[in-house]
């Protein structure tokens, strides 16, 4: 049986916040650790213990987990994915376990870390746990509608966001006329959708869906307010996401600037062949 505590390993955005008052709304004594240089400093309050770390400091995260008696974790939030290459504090154990992983791309180190975690008595959950009301909803969520060829975009898209989701590269591209403008990478959506976007301008598709497989514990899809505002930057046309695969953050003011921008967003989801997308 879990104990009451719920640990957070944090990253950074909104997310973590969300999760730790949902936790406590629920009941649950909340054991944050967060990540310096990522995570966002208001955590402290909303935890009843917070402890803050180096990215890779696997072993002090466990052992501060055991010694509070945690169970069950969240990963929750962003980390800047090239900080991989620059500024990284690995201790043995993150050490050891970075030496076994033979391909280094997002699920296969998430899973490894998860892996680790349980090894030690720490249950990774879902980071969907409470908050399954984020989820992105299907169907138009703007008041402007696809045209007939933004919709064959969306399509085209999707087959190709699919692709490399399977190869674990990333989860967004950008197109324009059934031509792939910006593929993810480690670059993070934001990047990707500037590269495409200043190719494409009005008349870039930005699709953005889960890899197949997705693993709900950890590293969904997120959509909010600055992605909107990254779209109007560069003159974007259409988002679609991946409908119950991807989280949608402040929604009411996310969809306000999108239709003042003039911005189509659509929630999609795979149709009978799992090649269509449906919206």
């Amino acid at each position: 049986m879990a104990s009451d505590k719920l640990g957070i390993i944090a990253g950074g955005g909104q997310f973590p916040l969300l999760v730790a008052e949902s936790a406590r709304q629920q009941g649950r004594r909340v054991v944050v650790i967060a990540h310096q240089g990522e995570s966002r400093p208001e955590l402290e309050a909303t935890a009843d213990l917070c402890l803050w770390v180096r990215l890779g400091q696997l072993g002090k995260i466990i052992k501060f987990f055991q010694q509070q008696g945690v169970t069950e974790t969240v990963l929750a939030g962003t980390i800047t994915k090239t900080r991989i290459f620059r500024d990284v504090w690995p201790d043995s154990k993150a050490l050891a376990l970075w030496r076994k992983i033979d391909a280094r791309q997002d699920d296969a180190i998430l899973r490894a870390i998860a892996g680790l975690l349980e090894e030690e008595g720490i249950k990774v959950v879902p980071s969907t746990l409470y908050l399954a009301d984020l989820l992105f909803p299907k169907g138009v969520l703007s008041r402007k509608k696809p045209s007939a060829e933004q919709t064959e975009d969306i399509r085209f898209g999707w087959q190709i966001a699919k692709a490399i989701g399977k190869l674990d590269i990333g989860q967004c591209v950008v197109v324009r006329d059934r031509a792939v403008l910006a593929v993810e990478a480690i670059e993070g959506t934001d990047a990707t959708i500037r590269r495409g976007g200043q190719l494409g301008r009005e008349k870039a598709v930005v699709v953005k869906v889960s890899k197949p497989g997705q693993d709900f514990r950890f590293d969904l899809p997120a959509i909010g307010l600055a992605t909107i505002e990254t779209m109007r930057e560069v003159k974007a046309a259409v988002l679609a996401v991946e409908a119950g695969q991807a989280l949608l953050f402040d929604r009411e003011a996310m969809l306000a600037a999108a239709d003042r921008a003039g911005l189509v967003v659509v929630g999609v989801e795979p149709g009978p062949d799992d090649e269509t997308p449906l919206f």
